[in-house]
Formats: C-alpha cells, sequence, structure tokens
C-alpha cells in the first residue's frame, strides 16, 4: 500500500507540473485509492498459473477434436476447381457440395461421360449396322426361299433330257447309235406320284429309245400303297423293252413284291443274271448291295462269270461303288444311278465322300461308268445345283 501512495502522489505531482487545476487532482487521487482493485481483475485471469491448469491437455486435442467443422468454414480455398466442375460434370449436380467431396464429384462424371459420349457417338453407326444385317437377313431368307421354290418347281415339272455318246471299243458296227434310256431314283411316294409316273414315261417315250433301263429307286413304299402310282410305267415303249434292277430303297420298300410288280408291268428284272441283245453286246443287272442285309446282295460271278468277254458288256447297278468289281468282270459300261447328283447343296460333297462318281461319266480301268442324277427326289421335293434328268445313253461303235 506504500508503494501504492507513493504511485498516487507521484501521478497528483505530474499532473500539477502539467498545470492541471488542482480540483482535478481530487478524483485521480480517489482512482488511485481505487487502483488496488485492478491487480484482483487481472488475478483472476492468473496467467502464471496456466501451466499447473488442467486444461493444458486440450491442446494436443484440438486436431481431434470435432471442432474442425471451423476448417469447414474455411474450405472457401477448394471452391476455386468449381468453374470447371460446371464443364466436367454435365448435369452441373453437385453445386452446393462441401469442398472434399467437389474433387469426387467432378472425377465421376468424368468417367461416366466417355462411355456416354462412346454410345451417343456410336448412335447412328449402330443404326447403320442395325440396318445392314437386317437388310441382308432379309435377302437371305427371300434367296433361300426363291432357291427352294425353284428346286421344288424343278422336280415338279419332270426331268429333263441328257443325251450323252459312249464309244465301247468292243461294240460291233451293227449296234453303233444304240439308245439306252436311263432312269434312276424316281421315288414315286406320298409326294411324288402317279402324275409324276406319267411325265418320266412321256419324257422317256419321246426320245423313241432302244432299250429302257430302270437302276434302283423306283419307289419309296409298298406295292399295296403305290401300286396305282407305278400304272404308269406299263406304257414304257422301246425296241428291246425294258429292264429293271433293284435299289437300296426296294428293300426299305419290300423288294420281293416290287420284283413282282414291275413284272407285271412289263419291266423284266435282272437279278444277277444277264441277256443278249440281238444288236451284239452283252447286257446284266445285278441287285443293289442292300439286299446283302436281306440275303440278296449282288452277285457278278452269276451275272458275269461265264460270259464271253469278246463281247461288249453294258451292267445295270444302282449303285456307282461296284464299278470296281465291273473292272474285275471287264464290263466296259456301267450305268448307275443313286447319288442323285447330290440334289442339293452340299450334298454333291457328301454324295462324293461314299461314292467314286457322283454325276457324269468316268473312266475306271477299261470300265466306263455313267451316274445319272436321277428322275425324282428323296426326301423333300427339292433339288438345287443338280436338276433332275433322264439320260439317253448312245453307244458308239470305233469301227463305224
Amino acid at each position: 500500500m506504500a508503494g501504492a501512495a507513493g504511485a498516487g502522489s507521484a501521478v497528483a505531482a505530474g499532473s500539477v507540473a502539467a498545470g492541471t487545476a488542482p480540483a482535478a487532482a481530487a478524483p485521480v487521487a480517489a482512482t488511485a485509492a481505487k487502483a488496488p482493485e485492478a491487480p484482483e481483475a487481472v488475478g483472476t485471469l492468473e496467467p502464471p498459473k496456466t501451466p499447473d491448469t488442467p486444461r493444458a491437455p486440450d491442446i494436443p486435442k484440438t486436431p481431434d477434436t470435432r471442432e474442425t467443422p471451423d476448417t469447414r468454414t474455411t474450405p472457401d480455398t477448394p471452391r476455386a476447381p468449381e468453374p470447371p466442375k460446371a464443364t466436367g460434370t454435365p448435369d452441373g449436380t453437385p453445386e452446393g457440395s462441401d469442398a472434399p467431396g467437389a474433387p469426387e464429384t467432378s472425377a465421376a462424371p468424368a468417367t461416366a461421360a466417355r462411355p456416354g459420349a462412346g454410345l451417343t457417338g456410336a448412335g447412328p453407326g449402330m443404326a447403320r449396322r442395325r440396318f445392314v444385317s437386317r437388310v441382308l437377313a432379309g435377302t437371305a431368307v427371300a434367296v433361300a426361299a426363291g432357291t427352294v421354290a425353284g428346286g421344288t418347281h424343278s422336280v415338279l415339272r419332270g426331268p429333263s433330257v441328257k443325251r450323252v455318246t459312249v464309244p465301247l471299243a468292243k461294240l460291233p458296227r451293227s449296234a453303233h447309235g444304240y439308245r439306252i434310256a436311263v432312269v434312276s431314283d424316281v421315288h414315286l411316294g406320298p409326294t411324288l406320284g402317279r402324275a409324276h409316273a406319267q411325265r418320266i414315261v412321256d419324257a422317256v417315250n419321246s426320245t423313241q429309245p432302244d432299250l429302257v433301263a430302270v437302276v434302283g429307286d423306283l419307289v419309296d413304299g409298298s406295292v399295296e400303297n403305290l401300286g396305282p402310282a407305278a400304272e404308269p410305267l406299263a406304257r414304257f415303249r422301246a425296241r428291246h423293252g425294258s429292264f429293271f434292277v433293284t435299289g437300296n430303297h426296294e428293300y426299305f420298300s419290300g423288294a420281293e413284291q416290287w420284283v413282282d410288280e414291275v413284272r407285271d408291268l412289263g419291266m423284266r428284272p435282272l437279278r444277277n443274271e444277264r441277256v443278249e441283245i440281238a444288236s451284239g453286246f452283252d447286257l446284266a443287272g445285278v441287285n443293289d448291295v442292300a439286299g446283302e442285309n436281306y440275303g440278296d446282295g449282288p452277285d457278278f460271278a452269276r451275272a458275269l462269270g461265264d460270259r464271253d468277254r469278246a463281247r461288249a458288256a453294258v451292267l445295270l447297278a444302282h449303285q456307282p461303288v461296284v464299278v470296281h468289281d465291273a473292272v474285275r468282270y471287264g464290263v466296259d459300261l456301267q450305268l448307275s444311278g443313286h447319288t442323285h447328283g447330290g440334289q442339293m447343296w452340299p450334298g454333291e460333297f457328301l454324295a462324293g465322300l461314299a461314292n467314286p462318281t457322283v454325276e457324269g461319266l468316268e473312266r475306271y480301268g477299261d470300265t466306263q461308268l455313267y451316274v445319272s442324277r436321277g428322275a425324282g427326289a428323296w426326301g423333300p421335293p427339292v433339288r438345287v445345283g443338280a436338276p433332275s434328268d433322264i439320260t439317253v445313253v448312245q453307244l458308239a461303235s470305233r469301227d463305224a
């Protein structure tokens, strides 16, 4: 307190020295008397006690304290990238988002924008490709339908007539120009019936053949069901008659009954046998190889074993595969069918796997093989690339 009085005296003395009125010194003195309260007010802050206060640990807690939202008010600094955010985000979505989310929002649309942009750009291309594929598919269907329709019409209108000249070294001059009408694979059945048989007869008779050779697969069904459909075949007209050998489908349809039926229709079955044609050559016929499953297969020894090989021989055999036996027995010409010429693509490739010749004339050693495409169709009445035919084989003598 003595120090405080001394301080007050000093203040008063300074005031007088400054020329202050003595009256004013009284309040100053009063103020000076109250001055000791100021240290009490300052004492409440207790700055020296700060190190000893238990609140000191609050300082390390400030990084983990949840009062960091105060710092969230500061991220005005990260909001600077918001202008690119508007361009990077097509829909301008997170306009009021917090600063930490802003970079994620702008990055996500940027990634999503690439597929979106690709789809938008590919839209017209996809539409064009879809249009082109539909046009191509429609064209393929139209072409297929037209092809099938044309192939069906080809069968139903009847076979065309082909003419082939085959020279035979041992054929006598008297037989030069001899005409054999080769009819194969007629396949009379539910679809190709009596009218089909009549078309074939008309086509054959128009060629005025010397002999008609029916080389198997005449029917696809029993005599009971197809006997009436086969009746027109009785009207074949040829100078030396009509001859018949079995095909594999005869064995599926009752070969014995059909052999009797064709005999009644005026055709002569050649069942592993031969006849001498007056013009100067032998005509032989063998059963189809499918007959082996019925104890009625081909027998070349019986048909050709004891013949005079100085004479020309013509063999009727349904399947081309027996040509190697024909070579062994000195046959000059084998007439066959069975392949249908493939009937429709890619049948020719499949037929080529099982047959030495699919259609036409080829030579094997001293034996020539002619394969007809056939006068009908098996299965669907459709032919594509292999139209049905009747072939007139004209024999030629080298001495003529």
